[in-house]
């Protein structure tokens, strides 16, 4: 078997491993939130930083919710990092923007956060401060050991099928879970553009 026919059949033996269940708490906790005029805020570091910014798009276009993520203004998150440290940025985000009960976080995130060993602290500050304040804690991670995964309300697990590709993994299964989680239809408020495209040129 090749690398590309490898990573191929990972990708589809965590498909057929995700936990719909988990998907489906996560699509409630969500909507729970819409419902109550709540905002969400998507956390994520590197890849996951990227996946936020994309995410917060199919939120707020096609789910109808009012969501920001702190890593797209540059220049906040730079000055926090260079003022106060990384590990404060989005808790201190957070408290800035005035994170309230009825808001969510969704967290992207490889491990999910380990203060012990000092991986995305930051994320965990942020999830600790959630709880706190008692806003909904949603996860979309890759490793079920990760502080995420542990207090979060509502969290999927990306499966581990080969240790040494559980980032890419993790990094793109994000992508496919959230657009599940825009496309279903307790959160779907719009509809996408090349869709209803297609329907019109059906009708007509």
């Amino acid at each position: 078997m090749s690398f590309t026919e490898q990573f191929l059949a990972e990708a589809g033996t965590i498909l057929a491993k995700l936990d719909a269940a988990a998907i489906d708490k996560c699509v409630e906790a969500l909507a729970a939130t819409r419902a109550r005029g709540g905002r969400l805020f998507v956390l994520g570091v590197g890849g996951s930083a990227s996946n936020a910014a994309h995410a917060v798009n199919d939120f707020r276009k096609i789910a109808g919710i009012e969501t920001y993520s702190p890593t797209d203004n540059v220049s906040e998150l730079t000055a926090r990092t260079n003022d106060e440290g990384w590990e404060t940025v989005f808790v201190e985000w957070l408290k800035g923007s005035r994170l309230k009960a009825a808001d969510a976080i969704l967290v992207f995130s490889v491990g999910g956060g380990d203060l012990e060993r000092n991986v995305s602290p930051n994320l965990v500050r942020a999830v600790q401060y959630a709880k706190q304040v008692g806003a909904t804690v949603c996860g979309i991670v890759g490793r079920d050991g990760g502080y995420t995964a542990k207090v979060a309300d509502a969290c999927v697990i990306v499966p581990t099928v080969n240790a040494a590709h559980v980032t890419p993994h993790a990094e793109a299964f994000q992508a496919v879970v959230w657009h599940l989680f825009v496309t279903h239809p307790a959160l779907k408020a719009a509809a996408t553009k090349w869709e209803s495209t297609v329907e019109t040129k059906k009708a007509a």
